[in-house]
């Protein structure tokens, strides 16, 4: 099982998801800030509340603040007067100094006047009277939060405030805030995430899906049309780059076709001269030495000429009916009195080139008629491709040599019949009109004897 997708389009999904989730997990901390912001409100606002009132007393009445202060103070809420403040420096927290910030500003508001105060001391206890920990504040038991504070009166004395209030009631269990704080912060917005990420990936790759296509298509038609340069500013430098690889690939064949082109115009006349000059010999034997060797020559030159040309395809791609061009290529082959026999029909055209599908045909029917007097042409259609077995049944191939034979200028003639003659480029030619059309040419022995060759062509590109 592959966790990693092997396309780009899926990688580019995962990475954003991916780094949308760490991006989130790194900023949950908020979410304990959150909370322990919430356990401390309603205590901070109520202990707020008293002081405000007692600070108020101390300004209205100040004869009377001991004893008010000695009615107020209870196990948890405990009052003590001080001539001066603590000694000792507070060492609080950021939220600490929140809640600190919070009292001041609940205390100024309440009595009109800045009243210095200093937080020294704030705990979260669980309902055991322990510290509260992680698992307490997201649990659903009450938590109280312990204060030691102090404050100067309006008479210069320092009240020393220790006191313990809990969080209150709410409407919600934290499971329940904690739920919510998930489906809407963590689900939902992974869901909108990965919709948009499907989305943007898939424009944002869709000119490199196009130059994918085009480099595969150039295999097939290498006269295709050029690729249209859009997208961003690399996949444009892509584009223009494959555009100028196709056309100098373009001037290359054209420039090999001409030069063979005009080294076979130039050695004809050479040749035609050594004819002339060979029918003025005497000797008869020797005259048809030269005959032989000139039409080698002559022959041996056309037929490069042909294989060259062979891979590059000057013609318009349609539909081809393959039933139409076997039986045509076996009324030729039954006219000089070869026999081939048609098996199987195709339901439906083949794309591709027609003269040079029909040449790859040809030049296996020939190559199988050459050395064997039946010949079988199986038709097996597939729904992605199409199967044309020509199958014969002469002396074979020799294992190690059945890829050999396909390559240009190899010839088998001591294995297969001495007396055919050929220049080991029909194969060759058959092979490379196959790869025109996307398809391959595999040659294999059959048990029986015989050799089988395998034209396999897809229906669509």
């Amino acid at each position: 099982m592959r966790l990693i997708p092997r396309t780009l389009y899926g990688r580019l999904v995962i990475i954003l998801v991916a780094g949308m989730l760490a991006a989130q997990v790194a900023t949950s901390s908020i979410w304990y800030d959150v909370r322990h912001s919430q356990v401390l409100e309603i205590p901070t606002r109520l202990i707020a509340s008293r002081l405000a009132d007692i600070v108020r007393v101390s300004k209205t009445d100040p004869h009377n603040t001991d004893l008010v202060l000695n009615s107020l103070s209870t196990p948890v809420f405990q009052l003590q007067l001080h001539s001066t403040p603590a000694s000792a420096e507070p060492r609080l927290t950021p939220e600490d100094l929140a809640t600190e910030n919070l009292l001041k500003n609940l205390i100024n508001e309440k009595t009109g006047t800045q009243t210095p105060l200093r937080l020294l001391n704030l705990t979260l206890l669980d309902e055991q009277g322990q510290k509260a920990g992680v698992d307490t504040l997201f649990g659903s038991s009450p938590v109280v939060g312990q204060f030691t504070l102090e404050l100067r009166l309006a008479d210069g004395r320092w009240l020393h405030v220790q006191a313990r209030e809990d969080q209150g009631w709410t409407s919600l269990s934290p499971a329940d805030v904690m739920l919510d704080y998930f489906w809407r912060i963590y689900l939902v917005r992974i869901i909108v995430l990965a919709i948009i990420a499907l989305l943007a990936v898939r424009l944002a790759i869709r000119p490199l899906n196009e130059l994918a296509q085009a480099a595969q298509a150039l295999g097939n038609d290498i006269r295709r049309k050029p690729l249209h340069v859009k997208g961003p500013v690399e996949v444009r430098r892509a584009a223009e780059a494959f555009n100028l690889m196709q056309q100098r690939l373009l001037d290359s064949l054209a420039e090999r076709t001409r030069f063979l082109a005009a080294v076979s115009h130039d050695l004809r006349s050479p040749i035609t001269r050594l004819r002339l000059r060979t029918e003025m010999l005497d000797d008869e034997q020797q005259k048809q030495r030269f005959r032989k060797d000139l039409t080698d020559m002559e022959g041996l030159v056309s037929t490069t000429l042909e294989f060259v040309s062979s891979g590059e395809i000057n013609e318009i791609r349609q539909n081809i009916d393959i039933n139409a061009l076997l039986q045509s290529l076996q009324a030729d082959l039954e006219d000089i009195g070869e026999h081939v026999t048609l098996v199987g029909r195709a339901t439906r055209p083949v794309s591709g080139y027609a003269r040079s599908l029909k040449r790859c045909v040809q030049n296996l029917l020939e190559n199988a008629v050459r050395y064997a007097r039946d010949v079988q042409v199986i038709i097996d259609e597939q729904p992605e491709h199409l199967t044309i077995t020509v199958r014969d049944s002469g002396p074979g191939i020799a294992p190690e040599q059945l890829t050999h034979v396909l390559e240009p200028f190899y010839r088998l003639e001591a294995s297969r019949n001495n007396a055919s003659g050929g220049y080991g480029l029909g194969l060759s030619i058959a092979q490379t009109v196959a790869a025109a059309h996307g398809g391959t040419l595999v040659l294999h022995n059959r048990t029986q004897g015989g050799l089988d060759a395998v034209l396999t062509l897809r229906t669509h590109l």
